[in-house]
């Protein structure tokens, strides 16, 4: 098998030297301390609105959690965006809510549920410094799910001043991510990637970005 840096010393001679400089870039401002999941979006538009946002603000990782909605992308929408993530499906088992919350919080995230409930934090105040977070969005009519709000660590809300006080939900993801990747780049919190995460995101991204990779790939492993 070959390693990711030998990937992209190969791939690297493929791509311009301004794509290059463009992926270390994008590479220095990526994060995994902020982690998102969709739980049962059902339109497109709105998902796909949603790993949009995350890919322009840096935000690596999506989990998307697939109870009776089948998660689709709107190709209109997501424009591409969707290669550049990490996205982590959660549809194999009779509760994936429980089976994500699980995954996650085995890896040290906090679950954020953006929900109103009585112990709700307003935006502002959110504290990033407890550890890394991933905050769910639920879907467009019912929110996020009872499974969810059960076992979340903590729940933030956008405050509001109008009578309606609900906001879409590609509109609220939009707010709360903003908010929370300036606040986290304005903090002595450590949000970067490591280096063996770059390394990885590099060979992924160049392979993303060089016509027919795979086939170069192959023919590299052969000769070499």
């Amino acid at each position: 098998m070959i390693d990711n840096s030998s990937i992209v010393s190969f791939l690297s001679d493929f791509v311009t030297e301004r794509r290059n400089n463009r992926i270390e870039e994008i590479l220095s401002q990526r994060t995994r301390y902020i982690a998102v999941a969709l739980e049962d979006i059902y339109q497109s538009q709105n998902a796909s609105a949603v790993l949009r946002t995350c890919e322009c603000l840096g935000i690596q990782d999506v989990h998307i959690i697939e109870n009776y909605n089948p998660y689709n992308i709107n190709p209109m929408v997501v424009k591409g965006s969707d290669k550049w993530l990490s996205i982590h499906k959660h549809n194999c088992s009779a509760n994936n809510s429980a089976d994500a919350i699980r995954k996650l919080k085995a890896e040290g995230y906090r679950v954020v549920a953006t929900s109103l409930q009585d112990e709700s934090v307003a935006l502002p105040d959110f504290d990033l410094n407890k550890g890394k977070c991933v905050v769910v969005f639920g879907n467009e009519h019912q929110g996020v799910s009872k499974q969810i709000l059960r076992e979340a660590d903590e729940h933030i809300i956008i405050p509001m001043c109008g009578f309606t006080q609900s906001l879409n939900i590609s509109v609220a993801a939009g707010i709360v991510l903003f908010q929370l990747v300036q606040k986290l780049k304005k903090s002595d919190i450590k949000w970067q990637l490591s280096d063996n995460e770059k390394e990885k995101m590099r060979a992924e991204w160049l392979k993303c970005s060089v016509k027919n990779s795979r086939m170069l790939l192959d023919r590299f492993v052969k000769e070499k």
